[in-house]
């Protein structure tokens, strides 16, 4: 009797099935992390690709053409005014939060948005405002809107001087107009 009790063949099997079910819940484990790492990442792509698609699709573009005015009979152009609307299947555009960059060779200027953002008097040096195709409750650019903005930078502009205007929104896309003051001023001047 005493040579079946020391026999330890039969704990063999058991120790084989414990270390088997260890496996198979460490493998479960580590197949959950890895899924659960590999979701977490598609999901931030896909965000990132839709992000993309909305700072892309809300752009804007120049509807006719860009003039530069010259108020003061000075022989300088000192208003730039040009149109604006949404390009196909852009996306609208809040002018509450539009900022504009206005650059030359020479300096850059931040302009203000006038303190009346829909007027139709001059904006006032350094600021720009919403001549025609907004009312003071709808300044949101959406589907068939047309915007004409009135912008007066810091600084006069001189014969054949380039600038660039930057409008930037608040979502989406910057739109930068960059054109040249003709080699003769007059009080109305076409911008190419």
């Amino acid at each position: 009797m005493q040579k079946i009790m020391n026999r330890d063949e039969g704990f063999t099997g058991l120790e084989a099935a414990i270390v088997l079910i260890a496996f198979v819940v460490v493998a479960a484990v580590f197949s959950y992390v890895v899924l659960g790492a590999g979701f977490f990442t598609t999901q931030k792509s896909q965000e990132v690709v839709y992000t993309g698609v909305e700072m892309a699709s809300s752009s804007m573009e120049v509807i006719g053409d860009v003039y530069g005015l010259d108020t003061a009979s000075a022989t300088k152009v000192d208003m730039i005014r040009f149109t604006l609307g949404l390009a196909a299947g852009g996306s609208p555009v809040d002018f509450s939060t539009v900022q504009m960059v206005f650059a030359t060779s020479a300096n850059v200027d931040i302009l203000n948005k006038s303190p009346t953002l829909v007027s139709t008097t001059n904006p006032g040096t350094g600021n720009w405002s919403i001549f025609e195709g907004a009312t003071t409750s709808d300044v949101l650019l959406e589907g068939e809107d047309k915007f004409t903005i009135l912008a007066k930078p810091k600084v006069a502009l001189v014969e054949n001087q380039e600038f660039n205007l930057e409008i930037r929104p608040s979502t989406g896309a910057s739109f930068g107009l960059k054109r040249t003051i003709p080699a003769k001023i007059n009080a109305v001047n076409l911008l190419y």
